[in-house]
Parts: structure tokens; sequence; C-alpha cells
């Protein structure tokens, strides 16, 4: 089992692009320790929440992207969150990680106003998440 986490890191180092600082918003400490942990050995910045209901703790104004487990909250409360995300930043990318993929397609429709919020199934890896935001980071500054 030591040996899972160094190869996880060396896969995210292999694949530094565009400087990243990411928000994760979850109720779960395991799932924010150990994202953030992977998120620090691939070289990328990232802060914790439980926070759902705090927009600047979610996404303050360094950040590119929040990875936001919505399984951890009431439904209410994520559909707010992201409602106001794609308002207030609208470049900003919002990923899903959920058991229930389905109950978020309304709010992942394109507006053409803002980036829709990218849905992955869980479990996803923390390279997929990483992936994605680094697609995310690497389109925007095209």
């Amino acid at each position: 089992m030591l040996g899972w986490p160094i190869v996880l890191a060396t896969h995210a180092r292999r694949t530094s692009r565009s400087p990243i600082y990411v928000s994760i918003v979850s109720a779960n400490p395991e799932t924010l320790d150990g994202l953030q942990v992977y998120f620090g050995a691939a070289g990328v910045p990232s802060h914790c929440t439980r926070a759902v209901r705090d927009l600047d703790l979610v996404a303050p104004a360094c950040a590119t992207a929040a990875v936001i487990f919505p399984d951890d909250f009431h439904g209410p409360e994520v559909q707010k969150l992201l409602r106001e995300l794609r308002s207030a930043r609208p470049r900003f990318l919002s990923l899903l990680v959920t058991r229930e993929p389905q109950r978020f397609r309304d709010l992942a429709k394109a507006d053409g106003r803002s980036i829709p919020p990218i849905i992955l199934p869980k479990p996803s890896f923390g390279w997929d998440i990483l992936d994605a935001v680094r697609a995310h980071a690497d389109a925007d500054q095209v």
C-alpha cells in the first residue's frame, strides 16, 4: 500500500503544465486530506473547505477550479452554489465528483455565458480529476 501514493504522484508530476489553484469541497475529512495530498505531490496548490454555502471559500480569486463532492451535502445547497459560481465566476471550473451524475445534468447544460460544470462519476481517480482541471487551465490560457 505504501507504493500507491508514490505511483500516483509520479504520474501527476509528469503531466505538469499551467499554474493552477484548486478548492476541494467535501464534508468527508478523508476525501479532503487525500485529494489535497495528491494535488500537493503533483505540485498543485489547493485548499479544503466544508463551507458549501460560502462562495469566497469555494472560489477565492486565486482559484482556477473547485472539485466538489456534492453527495456530501444537501442537494439544494449544491445547486445554489453552482448557480452562484456560474454567475459570479463564468470562467471558473466546477468539477463535480458524484455517485449520481444524472442528478446534476440540468445544472451542467451550456448557457452561453459560463463554463458548464464537469461531472465525473464516483469513484474517480486523482489523476482523472487533475487532468480535467489542467485541461481547463490550459484551454483558459489560450
